[in-house]
Formats: structure tokens, sequence, C-alpha cells
């Protein structure tokens, strides 16, 4: 394995070339969506852990380690949790396939309530900080502007796509992993990643930093603090109530929608909150925090294409759009491709979408 670790780190450069490469393919692959999706889903699952492994193992590089966060010295949780969402979707397939439309919901709650398990781990282990993007970020508290960093285009774009391999869903960033592009907005966090690594150059080592216990966090934040743990503590649970609710109630049914719904509008009014002063005490965000609850904002868009809003609203808005482009050339024929491609994603890539 060391032997890897060296060969990976000594040619990073042909490693992503040859994961852009082989992301291609994926494409390639017949019926996407089809009821024996799971071969295609297997390859891209693999595809996906293999380059989460190697991006692990390129971030851990011994002369990068000095500002990474103490989690690189203990359980790689954001690794864990990446690899998590390679896997899932190509689970609820072969689930669907050997167990059932019905049954497949447990196999789907059981690797949500790990998520939930290791989420909740990390952020004990973080010192309570904010989860960006579900944890798979790192967040070591500090604001990436603060240094001068050149971005490297190059690797940005690879940053980009290495991300989002496994799935069409996580390509069409509006759907699965609507919250990617909303990182473009302001201080994309992929250009983070890339000046998190520059600034291992720029900085000294740092000294182990003694982590906060939760009585000690809310000790010392008071109310906001105790604001901002029901956000996140809320944000980490809404997908596996959500599917729980699912299991019981089915797809059809309005009552998990509206829950989830409800939970995702609560957890951020409670992490806005904790913004304003409280008896002198007042929580400050990073720019990369700041950035993660204006994604999570924009997730909420995502509840168009989940059922029963989908099936009743959405579908038919999308269905009408592409009976009116449809005699337009060339336009008529991109927007009915992109309708069916959306209609294809949204059956399996949106439920717990943004977790």
């Amino acid at each position: 394995m060391e032997a890897y670790k060296r060969w990976v780190r000594r040619n990073k450069e042909y490693v992503h070339s040859l994961e852009s490469l082989a992301n291609g393919f994926t494409w390639l692959l017949p019926e996407r969506f089809s009821e024996t999706e799971i071969g295609p889903e297997a390859v891209t699952s693999i595809l996906g852990i293999v380059t989460a492994v190697n991006e692990h193992i390129i971030e851990t590089t011994p002369s990068q380690m000095n500002t990474r966060h103490p989690e690189s010295s203990s359980f790689p949780y954001s690794l864990c949790l990446t690899l998590l969402k390679d896997m899932e979707t190509l689970v609820e397939v072969v689930a669907q396939h050997y167990y059932g439309d019905d049954k497949k919901w447990n196999f789907i709650a059981v690797t949500e309530a790990t998520k939930v398990l290791v989420r909740l781990a990390l952020l004990r282990n973080s010192g309570y900080k904010m989860l960006l993007h579900g944890g798979e970020t790192m967040n070591d508290g500090k604001d990436p502007n603060d240094a001068n960093q050149q971005p490297v285009h190059g690797r940005l774009l690879r940053q980009g796509q290495n991300g989002n391999l496994t799935r069409e869903g996580r390509a069409l960033s509006a759907m699965s992993r609507f919250g990617e592009n909303a990182r473009v907005l302001s201080d994309p966090t992929w250009f983070r990643r890339v000046e998190h690594h520059q600034r291992a150059i720029m900085e000294p080592p740092e000294t182990s930093v003694k982590r906060l216990t939760l009585s000690s966090f809310l000790s010392e934040k008071g109310l906001p603090g105790g604001l901002f743990l029901m956000g996140e503590f809320m944000f980490i649970a809404r997908p596996l109530i959500y599917v729980l609710l699912i299991r019981k109630y089915g797809l059809r049914s309005w009552l998990p929608w509206f829950v989830s719904l409800s939970i995702d509008l609560i957890g951020m009014s409670a992490s806005t909150m904790s913004l304003t002063d409280h008896e002198d005490k007042r929580l400050s965000l990073s720019v990369p925090e700041k950035d993660e609850l204006r994604r999570r904002k924009l997730l909420l868009a995502l509840y168009l294409m989940r059922d029963p809003c989908f099936g009743k609203y959405t579908r038919q808005r999308l269905e009408s759009t592409e009976k009116t482009l449809e005699h337009v050339p060339v336009v008529g024929f991109l927007a009915g491709k992109l309708i069916e491609l959306l209609v294809g994603v949204q059956t399996r890539y949106t439920y717990t979408s943004g977790s």
C-alpha cells in the first residue's frame, strides 16, 4: 500500500488524466436508467471510490499534513463519507433488483444511518464546526482569502470533475448535487481545496489544537452555540428521517416531503439566528461556512424534484415546456433530451441529495 501511495503522489497529474478518461467512458455505458443498471452503477461506483482514495492520498502528502485538520491524524471521516456517497446508489439499485421497491428502503435507511453516525463523529472530532458539503470537505476554520494564492486552472477543472465522478446525477449539479454549482457563485470550494494545499507550503507547522467538548462549546458560545448545534443536528438527521418516513408511508405521501422540508427550514433558521447577538455572545463564520449556508438554501430547490411534488406538478411543467419548444430547431431537441435526462435522474438522485 505504501508503494501505491508513493506512486500516486509522484504521478498525480497522470492519475488525474486517467481518472478523467475513465469518467468520460462511463457516459458510454448502455442502459443508464434501465432495470438492469447494476453493471453500470458498479463501474461508476468503483471509479468513484478509486478517485476518492487517490485524492485522499494526494491531500495527505506529508508536506501538506501541517495545515490539515486534526482529522488527518485520526480516522478519515471525510473520505468515509465520500465513499458512502459513491456507494449509496449502487446499494439502492442492487437492493431494488433483488428485494423489490419496498424492501430497498431498508438498505437505504442503513446507509443513511451510517452516514449520520459518521457525521456526528466528525462534528464532535472537529470541535463542533460546521460540516461543509455534508462533511466531505474539511473545515479548518480558516478563510482561504486570507492568503495570497494564485488559482491553478488545470487543477481546478480536475477537482470539479473528479469530485463528482460517480453518476450522471452528480454531473447534473442542478439535481443530485445541485449545491455544487452554488459554490461557483462566490469563492468556490473547488478552489478552496487547491488553496489549502498551497498554504501548506507558505505556513509553518501548527501545534495540535485542543478540541472543544460539547459542554465547553455550549458554555463558551451560549445560546448562539446551541442554535448552531441545533441547525447542524437537523441537517445531519434530515436525510435519515426522510428515508424512514418514505419507507413507512411511501413516495406518494406528502408527509415525508413536508416533514423533510420543515426540518430543513427550521435547521436553516436556527443556523441563521445563531449569527445574531445574544447576551454579547455571537458566532462568527468563516467564508467557507457562509458559503455552506448559502449552498443549503439553494438545495431547497431540490424539493421541486422530489415526489410527490415532482409527479404532480414539476413533471407536468417540464412536459409542457418540452411541447412548447419541440418545434424549435435544435433548441427543441436539446430541451427534450435535457428533460428526459432530468426525469431519469429524478428517480434516484434527489431524496437525500445535498446531505
